[in-house]
């Protein structure tokens, strides 16, 4: 089976790249930087402002003025998408921060006389996740990859589990958002707990929340983590720095690479619980991650 694929997600470009699928794939996202290769496919959106040159503070009034005024904070590029005509549309719902919003794509995809298929990724756990690889293997006819891609990120899960197992639990704050600080949500507590810690903030399955430093504090957490959503491991380090951080709390620091390993319900979530497992028990170490220092970086 071969199609044309439009990715409107980087979580559902990584599913499609792991699966083999990277030839089929004739346009992707402007945040879509992995695998690298995706470099070279056309970009169907563009985000509407630059949020480079912005603070924590600026982006999440500017995200929230315009989330409620327009319902995006992205583009699509119509004229492309119908150039490109793709059978096959993979996007989201979950987050209207994190892609086009459905809406707009269901709306786009209509100058294509019903010929394009629009499938939304909608995982809340790192299970569902895992499902949604088995769901695009199935659409795109590459069933016994996505098979076996599963089972592999399943038996990297058992393994850390196995390696943390009996081990003292530190109590964690994974911080997806440094000012004004959020928690955690969806899948990241339940990799906080595969990987060996006790998430103490975030719900598991659940959208995440804006939270009080008081909250934080009274929550006494051991290590916090830092995955602010859509930052890499040196924005994340540059963004603290300049933030008045916590200056109450006692404990260790870390940040994280969110964009690549926490903030995608992709296959590189299995990294982050890796990663993870690595901050709460060094002496633990799975032994998986590449070069564990660019990974995730100790501040305090």
């Amino acid at each position: 089976m071969t199609m044309r694929i439009c990715s409107l997600l980087p979580s559902g470009t990584e599913i499609l790249y792991s699966l083999g699928l990277g030839d089929q794939v004739v346009a992707v996202t402007h945040e879509c930087d992995y695998p690298p290769e995706t470099a070279q496919k056309p970009k169907i959106t563009e985000d509407l402002t630059d949020h480079e040159r912005m603070t924590s503070v600026e982006i999440d009034h500017h995200v929230s003025s315009n989330i409620g005024r327009h319902g995006t904070i992205y583009r699509l590029k119509e004229d492309l998408l119908e150039t490109l005509k793709p059978d096959l549309i993979v996007t989201q719902e979950l987050c209207e921060v994190c892609a086009v919003s459905y809406k707009e794509v269901q709306q786009a995809a209509r100058v294509l006389e019903g010929q394009t298929r629009i499938v939304s990724l909608e995982p809340n756990t790192l299970d569902e996740m895992l499902e949604t690889i088995l769901m695009v293997g199935e659409l795109t006819g590459r069933q016994d990859q996505a098979v076996k891609k599963v089972q592999e990120l399943k038996e990297r899960l058992q393994h850390v589990r196995e390696r943390v197992r009996d081990r003292q639990r530190p109590r964690v704050y994974a911080m997806e958002w440094l000012d004004p600080p959020f928690s955690a949500g969806h899948w990241v507590p339940e990799m906080v707990e595969i990987a060996g810690g006790h998430e103490v903030l975030g719900k598991a399955g659940m959208k995440s929340e804006r939270i009080t430093p008081e909250r934080i504090l009274e929550a006494q957490p051991e290590i916090i983590v830092l995955m602010p959503c859509g930052f890499s491991l040196e924005r994340t380090i540059e963004e603290y720095r300049r933030t008045k951080f916590l200056p109450r709390w006692a404990g260790h620091l870390y940040a994280v690479d969110g964009s690549s390993y926490f903030n995608r319900s992709g296959p590189r979530l299995i990294d982050g619980v890796e990663i993870l497992s690595e901050i709460f028990h060094p002496d633990q170490g799975v032994n998986r991650v590449r070069e564990p220092n660019r990974n995730f970086k100790r501040l305090s």
